[in-house]
């Protein structure tokens, strides 16, 4: 049997072949979902955050050491939103590059960055160059649809879950040009929730104040649905509230299915159960998980607008009404029948 070749054969063989260079590039937001923009004398135009990937570095590493000695910021570099594969150009390589979503930073530390412009997303994308723009527009796409984005030279490849035009998608299906795995990846995606109706003795509502996101908001009992792992709404709707309140209780009859959308984002889907009357002994018993719920209270109908969101107030209303006249469930719209 022939010896096998030491370690250092091995590195020195790979050091001597061609490979891309790789690249790491990063979307850098603000509270307000401006995009950073660098217009830094010794860029030939405006550019996003980044740069070539060196020596060991992974491209998070390289990304990272870019923002810190470019603009003096330290922060941890955010999930991958796309990849970008593009032939080989003057340098005689092809290029890789990796698109983080960095941020979203404080106001004080946006307006202390060097360089600089925030600009909306659609001003950015009209001033950066038009490859850089095509992966900015890609990487929003991925970043709002909780997705990922396959470009090879700019362009969202058939079957890439982000990015992809909705007509060109269309196309590509009716020609049965997508195998059975990039048609899943390319289709729309939902979310899904199912929430609880709960009512005292009085007549009123259970509401429970998150312990993230929007804290002045207050909620439904309830939450996302494991749908990867198997789970039906319904079993959801009891998990949720075993999980949050500490009580173990079959939901009701369905009330109503909620859908809303906004556009670029995932559509939202709430199955709303009926939890039915607490009894005095029942409220007693909650016990709150303090990683998801701050508090819980029970308000009149009257007093939803000051501590519900419109649409989730709507759905409540209607969902009183199913539950009192019978009727249901409703097929709701942003919580409008």
């Amino acid at each position: 049997m022939p010896d096998r070749p030491s370690p250092d054969a091995v590195r020195a063989r790979h050091a001597d072949r061609p490979a891309p260079l790789v690249a790491a590039s990063g979307i850098v937001l603000d509270t307000r979902g401006r995009i950073l923009v660098l217009t830094g004398s010794y860029r030939t135009g405006p550019e996003l955050p980044g740069g070539t990937v060196e020596d060991t570095e992974t491209a998070e590493q390289g990304l990272a050491r870019e923002l810190r000695e470019g603009l003096d910021l330290d922060v941890p570099v955010g999930r991958l939103l796309a990849v970008d594969s593009r032939p080989p150009g003057p340098l005689g390589r092809s290029l890789i590059v990796h698109v983080h979503l960095v941020g979203p930073l404080p106001p004080q530390r946006a307006a202390a960055l060097p360089a600089a412009r925030w600009l909306r997303p659609e001003e950015a994308c009209a001033v950066l160059p038009a490859r850089v723009a095509a992966r900015l527009r890609a990487g929003l796409a991925a970043l709002h649809t909780g997705s990922f984005a396959h470009l090879v030279d700019g362009v969202p490849q058939p079957g890439s879950p982000a990015g992809l035009d909705p007509a060109r998608r269309a196309a590509l299906e009716h020609a049965g040009a997508l195998d059975a795995a990039s048609h899943r990846a390319s289709r729309p995606k939902a979310l899904t929730a199912a929430s609880v109706l709960f009512t005292s003795a009085d007549g009123r509502i259970l509401l429970v104040q998150p312990a993230y996101g929007r804290t002045d908001r207050w909620n439904l009992p309830g939450g996302g649905i494991d749908s990867d792992l198997g789970e039906i709404p319904r079993a959801a709707a009891r998990r949720e509230v075993r999980e949050e309140l500490g009580l173990d209780l079959a939901p009701g009859r369905l009330l109503a299915v909620n859908w809303s959308h906004k556009p670029g984002r995932p559509a939202r889907i709430r199955f709303l159960y009926d939890g039915g009357v607490l009894d005095v002994p029942t409220l007693a018993r909650i016990r709150l998980d303090p990683t998801e719920l701050l508090q819980w209270r029970t308000v009149p109908p009257e007093e939803l607008p000051v501590l519900v969101k419109g649409a989730l107030r709507r759905q409540i209303t209607a969902c009183l009404g199913a539950r009192a006249s019978g009727a249901g469930p409703l097929e709701l719209h942003a919580g409008r029948p």
